[in-house]
């Protein structure tokens, strides 16, 4: 995700014409949004900075979401989203589609999302008229995502830390990719309520030698270092950079998939400590979003990176960082830490914010107006 805020949380229900806001429910699908969505395909996108995931999506009989096509793109291959949008809709339907549900992160201003990370410029009315759509709901990216808990089953989650049941209570998403997101799912007596967060905006904290002697050299780019600047796709890159820079050793740009597949194979010493480090720092600011969030209902890690480096999460200080918060300890050692490894995850969530919305509220989110954050 982007270094900008992810406002998406006001698109959810508010890129509407006469700007409405759409209202938010839980994951339980009714008859009545069954039969809506058999009416016509439903296209779910899940656009983060460096790829973009579609899928056809419909409920199926038993009420599981029906996934029969499911394509994942570069974003920088293509001149536009809709060019994206469109091939997968030429190669996999060969028919107009009505409706499109999009999870992206970014601003909304007047007509255009705005996200630095994405290699072209998104107007909401531009893609409306390019793919001839009726009704394009736009939410914000974490927010779909922790809709999707719900779909997900414990095969496709392995717990990393705490007991494998949780009590009833808010449960956080956080998710490190091309920069950091969050989101809060808070289950009520109605209906589940998801808060979409700035977490990955907040200023980094360090707490050991280490971590002050990194979080000095990084601040030789700028004053100000914000979690996503380190625990992200990009923050790897850059932590990579000022480990290399802290060791005396040549400058070296890497991937972050360059790195962590390095630290895997165990051929490069600052790959390893790279990794080493994110995975202890990534622990410690976890603890505290658990504490901010009162995350009683457990935790899941969803993005880009960290299924790369599983392994290497496992064996770091990851948990014993997590847990390493004084009196607060024995409550996060009975939180439940789950890894999610579900390419799906955003589409899903995206499908399951936009077949949830009330019958009154259909159309509410259609493109076209401006979208205040």
């Amino acid at each position: 995700m982007a270094r900008e805020t992810r406002r998406a949380l006001a698109i959810a229900g508010r890129a509407t014409t006469g700007g409405r806001r759409g209202r938010r429910v839980g994951n339980a699908v009714d008859r009545e949004t069954f039969q809506r969505a058999n009416d016509a395909p439903l296209i779910a996108a899940d656009v983060g900075g460096t790829h973009a995931r579609i899928a056809l999506v419909g409920p199926a009989v038993d009420g599981a979401f029906a996934i029969p096509h499911y394509q994942k793109y570069a974003c920088a291959e293509f001149p536009s989203l809709a060019a994206i949008i469109g091939t997968f809709r030429d190669t996999h339907l060969h028919a107009a589609v009505d409706r499109v549900a999009l999870a992206i992160a970014g601003y909304v201003i007047d007509d255009a999302v705005v996200n630095v990370s994405l290699p072209w410029a998104v107007s909401i009315s531009g893609l409306r008229s390019a793919l001839g759509v009726r009704d394009l709901a736009i939410v914000n990216d974490f927010e779909a995502a922790a809709h999707a808990i719900g779909h997900i089953d414990a095969t496709q989650a392995a717990l990393l830390s705490g007991p494998a049941d949780a009590v009833d209570g808010p449960v956080l998403l956080v998710g490190p990719g091309t920069g950091l997101g969050a989101a809060v799912r808070i289950p009520n007596a109605q209906r589940v309520l998801v808060l979409a967060t700035e977490a990955g905006q907040a200023t980094l904290a360090p707490d050991t030698d280490i971590e002050f002697e990194l979080l000095r050299e990084l601040r030789r780019r700028g004053s100000r270092v914000l979690i996503e600047d380190v625990l992200s796709g990009t923050g790897l890159a850059n932590l990579h950079a000022a480990i290399r820079a802290l060791r005396g050793a040549p400058a070296l740009a890497l991937t972050p998939a360059q790195i962590t597949a390095a630290a895997l194979a165990r051929s490069d010493r600052f790959a390893e400590e790279t990794v080493d480090v994110f995975c202890a720092w990534f622990g410690s600011v976890l603890g505290d979003l658990a504490l901010l969030y009162g995350a009683t209902g457990g935790i899941y890690l969803a993005g880009g990176v960290l299924p790369q480096m599983k392994p290497l999460l496992q064996q770091s200080r990851f948990v014993e960082r997590f847990v390493d918060k004084g009196a607060m300890r024995e409550v996060l050692a009975r939180t439940p830490v789950r890894l999610i490894e579900h390419a799906q995850l955003g589409v899903i969530g995206a499908a399951s914010w936009y077949f949830n919305r009330p019958a009154n509220d259909a159309g509410v989110s259609r493109a076209g107006g401006s979208a205040p954050v």
